[in-house]
C-alpha cells in the first residue's frame, strides 16, 4: 500500500473497511458515496483507485475461493466495483486534459477479468495519457484494426489467466508487427514478469504505477522481425504436444470422465449439477495442461493442480479426487515426453502439499 501524503495508512484501512462492506452488502450507493466523499476529503484519485477499490476487489477473488463468497456475490460485488469507477472517472475534480502519448489498453481475446485493465486505464488517463480503453477479451485481429486507425505510442495488453498465454503472444506479435511496443500486466505473466519474457513483450510491470511510470520513461520500439512466428520464441512447441492437447481438450475432458467413476467411486452419489462441475474443473485442468506445453513450464502446472487441491478443500470436496483424474489423463497422454512430465510433476506435489481446510494456494488477500 502506498497511500499518498494527505492520506494516513490507517484512515485507507478504515476506508476499505467501509468499502468492503458496501460491495458485498450490495449497496452501491453506499460504496459510491464512500469513494466520492474520500475525494472531497482530500484523497486523491488514484490513491482511491489503487489503494482503495484494489485491495477490496482483491479481497472479493479471495472470499470467493476460500468459499466465503458465492460466485454471485462476487460477481455483485465486482459489477459494483465497476460501476464506483466509472463515477470517480466522470468526477469533475479527477478530470486531466490529455498531454503525453496515447496508449492503447486491452485485455487479450478471452480474458473477461476486465478490472485490472480498468485500473490502469483511469491511472494513465490521470497522469495525462489519452487512453484508448478496449475492455475485456479483445480479439486480436480486432486489435490490429484499431492499431491501424488510430495508432499508439504503446499497447498495454493484461491477462489474469495463464491459459490465456498463447493468445497473448499472438497478440503480442501482431503489435510488435506493425511496429507498437507492448507492455504487459496481470497475473497470468507470472509475479515476476517471465512469461512476458518468454512471449518477447518490450516490457512488463507488476502494478499499475509501475506501468505508468515505465511509459513515461519510454518504451523502445520492437525490431521488425520480417517473418516471425510464434514458434521462433518457444522452438519446443515444434513437437506439437500443445497443439495435440489444445485440439483434444473436448476428447481429453470425456475420456477422463468416462473413466473416472470407477477410479473413484463417490462419484457415483454425484448429481447433475456436481457432474457439471467436475466436468468443468477436468477442462480447467486440461486448459492449464495445454499452457504449461505452450510455456514448457513445469510450476504453471503444478502451481494450478495445488491451487485447485485448496479450492476443492474449502468446497468439503476431498482434494484426493484430483488423483485419478491426473491419473487417467496421464494415461491418455503416455506417449507425450513434456505432458507425462508435467503430470508426474503435478501429482508429486499434491502428494507432498497436504492441504488443512482453509488453506488456499496461489491465492493472495
Amino acid at each position: 500500500m502506498n497511500p499518498t501524503d494527505n492520506t494516513e495508512t490507517g484512515d485507507v484501512r478504515t476506508l476499505q473497511d467501509r468499502l468492503w462492506k458496501a460491495v458485498t452488502g450490495r449497496d452501491e450507493h453506499r460504496a459510491a458515496d464512500i469513494v466520492l466523499t474520500a475525494l472531497e476529503d482530500g484523497v486523491d484519485a488514484e490513491t482511491i483507485l489503487l489503494d482503495l477499490i484494489a485491495p477490496v476487489q482483491v479481497k472479493v477473488g479471495a472470499q470467493w475461493a476460500a468459499n466465503r463468497l458465492s460466485v454471485a456475490q462476487e460477481h455483485a460485488a465486482t459489477a459494483i466495483t465497476e460501476r464506483v469507477i466509472a463515477a470517480l472517472a466522470h468526477h469533475p475534480a479527477v478530470r486531466t486534459p490529455p498531454a503525453l502519448g496515447r496508449v492503447t489498453v486491452a485485455c487479450v481475446d478471452q480474458e473477461w477479468h476486465v478490472l485490472p485493465a480498468r485500473l490502469l486505464a483511469e491511472v494513465l488517463t490521470l497522469r495525462g495519457w489519452q487512453v484508448d480503453f478496449l475492455g475485456a477479451q479483445v480479439p486480436t485481429h480486432h486489435l490490429i484494426t484499431h492499431l491501424h486507425h488510430h495508432g499508439a505510442d504503446a499497447v498495454a495488453l493484461s491477462s489474469s489467466l495463464p491459459t490465456r498465454l498463447p493468445t497473448a503472444h499472438a497478440a503480442i506479435t501482431a503489435c510488435q508487427a506493425i511496429g507498437i511496443p507492448v507492455l504487459t500486466g496481470g497475473a497470468a505473466f507470472g509475479p515476476d514478469g517471465r512469461y512476458a519474457r518468454l512471449l518477447g513483450a518490450n516490457a512488463w510491470a507488476p502494478d499499475a504505477r509501475a506501468a505508468a511510470r515505465q511509459l513515461a520513461d519510454g518504451i523502445p520500439p520492437p525490431s521488425l522481425a520480417a517473418g516471425r512466428q510464434q514458434i521462433d520464441d518457444l522452438p519446443h512447441l515444434a513437437d506439437q504436444e500443445y497443439t495435440f492437447v489444445a485440439r483434444s481438450q473436448g476428447q481429453l475432458v470425456r475420456g477422463v470422465l468416462a473413466r473416472l467413476e470407477e477410479q473413484f467411486p463417490a462419484m457415483a452419489a454425484y448429481t447433475t449439477p456436481q457432474r457439471e462441475r467436475t466436468a468443468e474443473d477436468i477442462g480447467h485442468i486440461v486448459d492449464f495442461l495445454a499452457a504449461a506445453l505452450y510455456t514448457d513450464d513445469d510450476d504453471l502446472f503444478t502451481t494450478f493442480i495445488i491451487w485447485t487441491a485448496g479450492i476443492l478443500t474449502a468446497r468439503h470436496v476431498p482434494a484426493r479426487s484430483l488423483h485419478p483424474a491426473l491419473n487417467i489423463l496421464a494415461a491418455e497422454l503416455k506417449d507425450f515426453p513434456r505432458s507425462t512430465r508435467l503430470l508426474d510433476q503435478a501429482r508429486f506435489a499434491l502428494d507432498g502439499a497436504p492441504l488443512p481446510a482453509g488453506t488456499h494456494p496461489g491465492v493472495t488477500a
